[in-house]
């Protein structure tokens, strides 16, 4: 007799590994290159941020597979042009890799400053004890 499961915790349906751990300040999610997503440990598990975000490392996690996005410590490399880290400011929508990943995830969401704003706002309510 078979039977079908519903998901193994810290999955996505998509089979991405999903882990959540304390990412600091205004980080709501990051895609790493062994193929899982950190989300923040603030973020609910399941809420309308963490499918936004998911969804969003996900693009981050293609633009990898594709061999166009890259990182280390220092630097973040897009096709084949280094930017350092240092003279970034991280996840801001003006980075290609984040235009692309912004444009993506816009079409399922509100207007992109709207949204941005709105993730902002949402992250450092999760952030500011009460």
């Amino acid at each position: 007799m078979a039977f079908k499961m519903k998901g193994l915790p810290g999955f996505h349906e998509s089979g991405t590994p999903i882990f959540h751990k304390n990412l600091g300040k205004n980080v709501v999610a990051e895609a790493n290159r062994d193929g899982t997503i950190f989300l923040d440990k603030d973020v609910k598990k399941g809420s309308q941020l963490a499918k936004e975000a998911i969804e969003h490392e996900t693009v981050h996690m293609d633009q990898m597979k594709r061999g166009d996005l890259d990182y280390d410590d220092q630097n973040v490399y897009w096709k084949g042009k280094t930017y350092p880290r240092s003279k970034m400011k991280e996840g801001a929508q003006n980075l290609p890799w984040e235009e692309e990943a912004y444009q993506k995830t816009r079409r399922k969401y509100r207007n992109g400053k709207r949204r941005r704003r709105w993730v902002v706002t949402k992250i450092k309510s999760l952030k500011t004890p009460n």
